[in-house]
């Protein structure tokens, strides 16, 4: 089994608890206006089976501590899902702590193979990290192409087995930082059960380059981050 790899980080601190290897897959259906990988959306990476990740992840775990292990990223990384399973099977032979960054997008609920393709996922992992793009549907469509249907779905999927997860909220002003979005978010994230922290990631402009790089227009030209009154308000109501 070979997945398609767009890049490594070896001491990765936010993705996930403690210190991380990181494997960032290609490939993403999500077209996010505020996206700082585009790189990662279409082919491309390099090809690596399954037990060579493994390997160089395992470089590393004497500095992974107690906390720390292997987080799979992206683009969205289960785009393929059958690669990032057979890799966690061999870190979960080695007692390593796996954790999947993810949006949900690839979830469908109503289709039976899909399910199962997930719930053997979640019998390999530790936690997942669930990126909630926008609470409102239309707007979701509007921000990444698609809607958050599949993402709720995943969220209370994960739930209703007793998964760990964290949710992850970028904070885009005039987008995401709306008072009723966050709200509506927070009563959302009430509704779960096994939610053990929620980030609020505040937007920047890092990734603005990439779009240069790559001959393509910045879809949030002129957006600045937002304010730290801004980010403690949204901290406030989704953490509080």
């Amino acid at each position: 089994m070979t997945g398609r790899i767009h890049s490594f980080e070896s001491f990765g601190t936010v993705d996930g608890p403690g210190i991380r290897f990181v494997a960032f897959l290609q490939g993403c259906p999500l077209r996010c206006q505020y996206c700082h990988n585009p790189d990662t959306w279409g082919a491309g990476g390099e090809e690596y089976d399954a037990q060579t990740v493994a390997d160089k992840a395992m470089r590393y775990r004497n500095y992974f501590g107690d906390k720390g292990g292997v987080t799979v990223s992206g683009g969205e990384p289960l785009l393929q899902i059958d690669f990032v399973i057979e890799l966690f099977k061999i870190l979960k032979e080695q007692g390593m702590h796996t954790c999947v960054d993810t949006s949900g997008i690839t979830f469908r609920p109503d289709d039976e193979k899909c399910v199962q393709k997930h719930e053997e996922l979640l019998a390999l992992t530790d936690l997942f990290l669930l990126d909630i793009k926008h609470i409102d549907d239309e707007a979701c469509k509007k921000l990444t192409g698609h809607s958050n249907k599949n993402t709720l779905a995943f969220a209370k999927f994960l739930s209703e087995r007793g998964k760990s997860m964290w949710i992850r909220q970028v904070l885009v002003p005039g987008i995401t930082d709306n008072e009723e979005s966050l709200h509506r978010t927070r009563a959302f994230i009430d509704s779960l059960k096994t939610v053990e922290k929620v980030e609020v990631l505040p937007y920047h402009t890092m990734g603005v380059v990439k779009y240069e790089k790559l001959g393509l227009a910045y879809p949030l030209e002129g957006v600045q981050a937002p304010s730290k009154e801004r980010v403690l308000n949204a901290k406030r109501i989704l953490k509080e």
